[in-house]
């Protein structure tokens, strides 16, 4: 066993199932540049030494490497394609919605898709263009996968599960979980390292974790959101409010048994987000579990996400945009009174 951060999860990762398989790649920018940071976060960091035909540096060209990626996918290759920023994710819509998302089904699973799309998420002092919560925008494009890990430990597992599955895979990395050192350090982190086990293992796509038991409700949250949630409810049971806390780990698909067994047994949700609310995956999830598990609950489902604005990029006023752990035991505490 060694503790790792989410970087270092990553990169033993992509190592290991480069190692594995030789039809694995990764293509991106800045990724393997001799001297360098190993792409924006360091996941990559010293591995074109050991793999220097399958680290992949490209120009400023979202649109055109997600083409390569497709292209080397559909004839039977394994790339892992890396954007610096997830906002970078729009640049390359078309391939992304139109194509990568569509092949499979358009051939009636005659060709396969096996790309996973790495992509950098969350408000770290970088303004509206490189702080945004993606999740949304691509839970409703169909063919997808969309996984969020919260820790090391699942980062890793749930990386090399995707590598291996034979749809596109779309892998939101929260930047102030990475715990990159050096140079692409991030003020205001959170600990998220784990200890890993020396032998290979996977996190089954679409399997939730419960992250902490309780009876009185349910808080679901995903990436850094669910770190706030833990330490909302260690808060919240002081006052002897007992939170489960659900790391869905997967949005597409979800583990929506394990909400329901939650709910059951809590009959309260409060769903935590750092996207907007509009429109959210808190909208989603909650519209489901009313549809599905309101014979459990005895008071309306609670949402907790950022305001309907572009991401500021003044710290103070950041700070305010993003959830926090005294907004997440307000809506608790809402939600137990109704």
């Amino acid at each position: 066993m060694a503790r790792l951060t989410i970087a270092e999860a990553l990169r033993d990762g992509l190592r290991e199932e480069m190692t594995r398989d030789h039809r694995v790649f990764c293509i991106g920018e800045d990724i393997g540049v001799p001297g360098g940071w190993g792409g924006a976060f360091t996941v990559t960091l010293g591995l074109e030494k050991d793999f220097p035909d399958r680290i992949i540096d490209t120009p400023i060209s979202e649109n055109g490497f997600f083409g390569v990626a497709l292209g080397t996918a559909l004839v039977g290759l394994r790339p892992v394609a890396d954007v610096q920023y997830g906002d970078f994710l729009f640049c390359a819509m078309d391939q992304i919605v139109n194509q990568i998302a569509k092949m499979r089904y358009m051939s009636g699973g005659k060709l396969t898709v096996p790309i996973v799309m790495r992509a950098p998420v969350g408000a770290t002092g970088r303004s509206a263009q490189h702080a945004q919560n993606l999740e949304s925008i691509f839970l409703s494009v169909p063919g997808i996968k969309i996984i969020c890990p919260a820790t090391a430990y699942d980062a890793k597992g749930l990386l090399k599960a995707a590598i291996r599955d034979d749809n596109p895979v779309l892998m939101f990395e929260h930047k102030l979980l990475y715990g990159s050192k050096g140079a692409r350090a991030e003020s205001g982190a959170v600990d998220a390292s784990s200890e890993i086990p020396e032998g290979d293992y996977v996190v089954p796509i679409g399997q939730g974790v419960v992250r902490r038991a309780g009876t009185d409700v349910t808080i679901i949250g995903t990436l850094l959101m669910m770190h706030q949630a833990m330490i909302a409810a260690e808060q919240l049971a002081a006052s002897g409010i007992h939170a489960e806390v659900i790391d869905p780990r997967s949005l597409v698909p979800f583990d929506w048994g394990l909400v329901e067994s939650s709910v059951a047994k809590t009959r309260r949700v409060v769903v935590v987000e750092e996207g907007p609310r509009t429109g959210g995956i808190g909208a989603e999830i909650v519209a489901t579990v009313a549809e599905r598990m309101s014979d459990y609950l005895i008071a309306p489902p609670q949402r907790v996400a950022s305001p309907d604005i572009p991401v500021p990029f003044s710290p103070p006023m950041e700070n305010y945009y993003r959830p926090d752990v005294p907004r997440i035991c307000q809506a608790v505490r809402r939600v137990m009174d109704m």
